[in-house]
């Protein structure tokens, strides 16, 4: 007799031939409409789920994971981070937590590109000239920017995003720069020409522009604090596709009104949709709304693990993205 199917609850909506395949294999719930689920809802459904898919917008904290029923024994993130999941009290509860690494790597990278153009060329001030018709027609002095090709980039966090980022730097001619938790092996800093900065004080102060690429950990919460923004050159330009809670929002904010800095290229931000008053209205910044990962390949290719790592631990095995507690 086969053994019954799990039962999996989504908490977003995914796209369709993600969702086609999921009723396929399992009786799973899907969310319909595509809003964010209540912390009731999301309790409801640990009680009751042997899998719970959740994304960015779900919060599983301690309490949650707590009260979870006995059959909950996979927590599938939708998503590389996991920030918004405690990973250590949902081991100790014997529950597994997987994630989906790697599949929005290329997709984050050409966000990240296209906001360090953004800046330094000056594109949304050019798109807003033409959209409201104030373009009087070309000269020699207006809309100046300044050209990538020979800047300094230095690459906070170099897994494989920022390996990504610096593979695309690299064509457009930047000089690359990296501070990471341990040095890369050199064959890996001779692919991109890197140059390895232990000290990211050091770095920061050298940089024309930082890139922000590591995880969300209680050891990256404000990395880029008041006093190491202050370190950066008055030319220096931040661009962050990672997670918003890196930067000290405050006080990037206070050093892009006061010239410190000369821009910023933002797709997360510290407080989710709740923006730092001011930051919206600075003509030296670039706002995406949380899009960096936003291509139809890389959702699919997202949910594509989900159900991998889901279908693994249904057959008994260890899931293939299995995340650790501790070596986030």
């Amino acid at each position: 007799m086969p053994s019954p199917r799990l039962t999996v609850v989504v908490t977003r909506r995914l796209p369709e031939a993600v969702e086609t395949r999921l009723k396929e294999l399992f009786d799973v719930t899907l969310r319909d409409p595509d809003t964010a689920m209540t912390r009731a809802e999301i309790a409801a459904a640990l009680a009751n789920c042997d899998v719970l898919v959740p994304t960015i917008t779900d919060s599983i904290d301690a309490g949650l994971i707590a009260a979870a029923g006995p059959r909950l024994k996979l927590i599938a993130n939708y998503g590389a981070g996991v920030d918004h999941i405690d990973v250590a009290t949902a081991r100790q509860r014997g529950i597994l937590v997987s994630n989906t690494p790697g599949a929005v790597s290329e997709d984050t990278a050409d966000i990240t590109l296209a906001l360090m153009l953004a800046v330094t060329r000056r594109i949304p001030q050019g798109l807003a000239a033409m959209q409201s018709g104030a373009w009087e027609g070309w000269s020699p002095m207006a809309n100046l920017g300044g050209r990538l090709g020979g800047r300094r980039l230095g690459i906070l966090g170099m897994g494989r995003i920022g390996q990504a980022v610096a593979r695309r730097a690299r064509a457009f001619g930047c000089q690359v720069h990296y501070h990471n938790r341990k040095r890369l092996r050199p064959e890996i800093e001779a692919e991109f020409d890197a140059t390895y900065w232990d000290s990211l004080d050091q770095m920061l102060a050298r940089m024309d522009i930082i890139s922000v690429n590591c995880p969300h950990t209680p050891a990256t919460f404000h990395l880029l604090n008041a006093r190491r923004i202050k370190l950066m050159k008055p030319s220096a330009v931040i661009v962050n596709t990672s997670r918003g809670e890196v930067i000290d929002e405050a006080a990037l904010t206070r050093a892009l009104r006061a010239g410190e800095i000369a821009g910023a290229g933002l797709d997360v931000y510290e407080h989710g949709r709740n923006i730092t008053p001011d930051l919206r209205d600075l003509s030296n910044v670039v706002l995406l709304p949380h899009m960096g990962s936003a291509t139809v390949e890389g959702r699919v290719e997202m949910g594509e693990k989900v159900i991998i790592n889901i279908k693994t631990f249904a057959d008994g095995h260890r899931p293939p993205d299995l995340v650790v507690a501790g070596q986030l």
